[in-house]
């Protein structure tokens, strides 16, 4: 299957020296596409035996880096608590576009994810205590039991944010923007981290240079 791309061209004065702008004008122009899950992103993990693994997580925030929140138990959990790098991907597949990123990942603070946590429905917040994510089901009927369980446990009362639930930030260190073209001669587009500026917690300078398709 071959499929020429001939949407959008990534020429140099259309960047910013910042790829967290860049990256917004994108994900703007995919929310505007309304294109669907324009937010799902593929997150990259290692475990103790350098193997990879992926999984499709949701972007929920952006503001130094990229946020999502998950079970911190969970397979993906403990692949960064053994080695706090990964890798982020999405895939515009309507606009032809691809955006990788690569850096270090943190826990978000205990305060941002409870503010997050009490914003999700309140199914989702019973889901988060239910689920062993990542551990073996019995069957079906035992996740649909404790669901039932915690729904009693919790009627009409607030549900507090379980402990081994939160978020993360990826602080990018590597950016990679991709927009397809005819011929396979796509555009590729790649910012590094160079410096930090003015100290810790200064501005974040960043090289850039195009690829070879």
């Amino acid at each position: 299957m071959r499929k020429s791309y001939e949407l959008a061209e990534l020429d140099d004065v259309h960047l910013k020296d910042n790829p967290l702008e860049f990256f917004q004008l994108w994900l703007d122009e995919a929310l505007e596409a309304k294109i669907p899950e324009p937010t799902a992103m593929t997150l990259a993990t290692v475990d103790s035996h350098l193997r990879p693994s992926t999984r499709i997580v949701l972007l929920k925030g952006l503001d130094e880096g990229l946020i999502f929140y998950t079970n911190y138990q969970s397979r993906k959990g403990q692949e960064l608590a053994g080695n706090p790098f990964a890798a982020l991907q999405f895939h515009w597949v309507e606009l032809e576009r691809t955006v990788r990123i690569e850096g270090l990942i943190e826990k978000t603070s205990d305060a941002m994810s409870d503010e997050y946590f009490h914003s999700r429905p309140r199914g989702s917040q019973i889901g988060a205590w239910a689920s062993p994510q990542s551990e073996v089901l019995q069957s079906r009927d035992q996740l649909q039991a404790e669901v039932t369980r915690l729904e009693q446990l919790y009627a009409d009362q607030p549900i507090p944010r379980p402990a081994h639930w939160g978020g993360y930030r990826l602080m990018p260190e590597r950016w990679e923007f991709w927009q397809g073209r005819p011929s396979r001669l796509h555009d590729r587009v790649r910012y590094q981290k160079a410096s930090v500026t003015g100290g810790a917690g200064g501005p974040i300078t960043w090289s850039i240079d195009r690829l070879g398709p």
